[in-house]
């Protein structure tokens, strides 16, 4: 939506005018495709970079504004998130070193972004979901101040009328209610455009979506949100769900999510698909028009298409048609969403050279994709992908593949072809292609991070290794080497920053609780099985209510045996606790004034953890 003044749809006024306006871009793309102005030829590529600002301790940085504010150049623009940037970069003609030149690009406007953000004692990290995100930092109060998407949440969250659910299930699990659209935030993409000649956008747009599993599989680069491990590419699950306009009701099942990956081949016409889109999800937001958009036609003019383009940009389609103007001519482009960011500029080059390769390697056995493959196995070869990334298997032209041989055997070698069609020198092609197959044949960037993860556990509690794990991510990111050449880290790595230690570091959150009605000789059992010598008691609101101690209850265990006693008759409820933010010392110093050894730690009454002496 670019910095466009919007509103809420709300008067039946304004809403009668958005919808004039929008039928009228309709009519305006129609003519402009029957009159064949739209551009075909150059083809053009270009791309958006989203990226994590993280201070010091590699945590969300929130100070976006002041960043932007200072760096003072239009490439640059706001996200949802305060602690998140975007860089749109120019568009290059695709031929010869198109690629390097855009990666050139890409390194001079981060490295002007790093300079100012150093005064900030602000790093930038490119990754999916940055993995030391945790939920204090998906508040609306995170939220960029900018009204538009204060305007955008409103309408979303009026549209739905009640919260977020996110349910999300890979290795671990995530249930979490969410009451704003904050969750978006999580999300950092490098998103790709590929502008398409007219005349074969149709055959184009399918073949996209094709081949978005097997292309998303080797990029994948997401797997934690909220030190959860769950997806190869947890962001697709997560933006699917995070700004879904469906209440749950079963009348409304059918509806499709405003994100998705869309349920049929396109087989009309490219108004079509924008058709689809409007017949299928209101309008939620409007701006001021100028201009009629045939009107301005009759006139000699171009038009913007200004109510198309901020209804697209309300519908997120996984690939999604974009309609452009440059230098005065309209244009039609596809953009890739789903490829995460980083885990290197290189990296994310790469992913975008193989991306378009293979679009515009398209043998022409592959016109009619949607004759010969069913679209439910496209879809489902997509979320496979987003699922298991390299480990996935594909249903492709009739038989199963691994992404390994697909990627290697049928795809690397058709997006060389495509390029060199397209005058990309062989030079640049190798170069980056390369960094695509040795990942196929070593690791991408989600199967780094998580064995690099699952090593770091063995020594340190999860907050602790989630940090260290992002460190380590940011220094190798710096070096620009291929996420394929970077060693798994061992469990013993920790990192040259100064991560201040607090309790949320090295407290116990894998707890047993007991209820104060509890039989007594349950629990004792309960503390001698598992070894633990605090026990906490939470009521039925999971507040903490009280505290039973092996100390408490050993002189006691003859008495217990069989006899009606529950926990209440010896557990503490005059309590010392401690927040997990607290420094350890400050921790430890509590300790030794209560002479005790064991401290709960609560989030207001609730319990989230605990602190003992062995822990320190």
């Amino acid at each position: 939506m670019g910095n466009l003044h919007v509103t809420k749809l709300s008067k039946k006024k304004d809403k009668a005018n958005y919808i004039h306006q929008l039928i009228k871009d309709i009519e305006a793309l129609d003519f402009m495709i029957e009159n064949n102005m739209i551009e075909k030829a150059p083809i053009r590529i270009g791309a958006e970079q989203e990226f994590c600002l993280v201070n010091e301790e590699f945590l969300p940085n929130g100070n976006a504004l002041d960043i932007l504010k200072e760096i003072n150049d239009h490439h640059f623009t706001t996200e949802i998130g305060n602690y998140n940037l975007e860089i749109n970069l120019d568009p290059f003609e695709l031929k010869a070193d198109c690629f390097s030149k855009l990666h050139q690009q890409l390194k001079d406007l981060l490295n002007k972004a790093k300079i100012v953000a150093d005064k900030y004692n602000t790093r930038i990290a490119l990754t999916g979901i940055l993995p030391t995100l945790s939920l204090k930092y998906i508040t609306i109060d995170n939220m960029t101040p900018i009204q538009r998407y204060y305007v955008l949440n409103d309408a979303i969250k009026v549209s739905r009328k009640q919260d977020f659910n996110i349910h999300i299930k890979g290795v671990d699990e995530l249930n979490l209610l969410h009451d704003s659209l904050m969750l978006e935030g999580c999300n950092t993409s490098f998103q790709t455009h590929l502008q398409i000649h007219p005349d074969d956008f149709i055959q184009s747009y399918n073949w996209a979506q094709t081949i978005s599993g097997p292309v998303l599989s080797i990029c994948v680069n997401s797997p934690f949100l909220f030190g959860k491990e769950l997806w190869s590419e947890t962001r697709i699950a997560l933006f699917t769900q995070s700004v879904d306009t469906r209440a749950n009701s079963f009348l409304l099942n059918e509806k499709q999510s405003r994100v998705s990956f869309g349920n049929h081949w396109e087989t009309g016409s490219i108004t079509d698909i924008f058709k689809d889109n409007i017949s299928r999800f209101r309008s939620l937001v409007t701006a001021e028009f100028e201009k009629d958009s045939i009107e301005m036609l009759q006139n000699g003019e171009i038009p913007k298409l200004k109510a198309l383009s901020i209804h697209n940009g309300t519908v997120y389609r996984w690939n999604r048609i974009c309609y452009g103007v440059g230098g005065g001519k309209p244009h039609l482009r596809i953009e890739n969403r789903y490829i995460p960011s980083g885990p290197t500029t290189k990296d994310e080059i790469a992913n975008m050279m193989f991306w378009v390769g293979i679009m515009v390697g398209r043998p022409k056995s592959e016109d009619n994709i949607h004759e010969t493959m069913d679209f439910k196995d496209v879809k489902s070869n997509f979320f496979k992908a987003a699922r298991y990334g390299m480990a996935a298997q594909f249903k492709w032209k009739g038989k199963l593949i691994s992404s390994k041989r697909l990627i290697l055997d049928e795809l690397l070698p058709m997006a060389y072809k495509g390029l060199y069609k397209k005058g990309v020198l062989p030079r640049d092609a190798e170069n980056y292609l390369t960094v695509i197959e040795n990942r196929v044949n070593i690791h991408n960037g989600s199967e780094w991070l998580k064995k690099s993860y699952r090593n770091l556990l063995k020594r340190k509690k999860p907050i602790e290794a989630l940090q260290v794990l992002t460190a380590n991510m940011y220094l190798k990111q710096e070096c620009d080497y291929p996420v394929s050449t970077w060693k798994i880290l061992d469990k013993e790595v920790h990192t040259t920053f100064d991560i201040d230690k607090k309790v949320v570091h090295v407290m116990n959150t894998d707890l047993f609780s007991v209820d104060k009605k509890d039989s007594l000789e349950l629990v004792i059992h309960i503390m001698q099985w598992k070894n633990i010598h605090h026990m906490p008691v939470i009521n039925n609101k999971k507040n903490l209510v009280g505290l039973l101690s092996w100390t408490d209850i050993k002189n006691h265990i003859n008495e217990i045996e069989e006899s009606t006693k529950c926990v209440q008759n010896f557990m503490k409820d005059e309590l010392i606790t401690i927040t997990k933010d607290t420094p350890i010392a400050e921790a430890k110093q509590r300790m030794l004034e209560n002479n005790i050894s064991c401290l709960p730690v609560v989030k207001g009454k609730k319990l989230v953890g605990i602190l003992t002496s062995k822990d320190l």
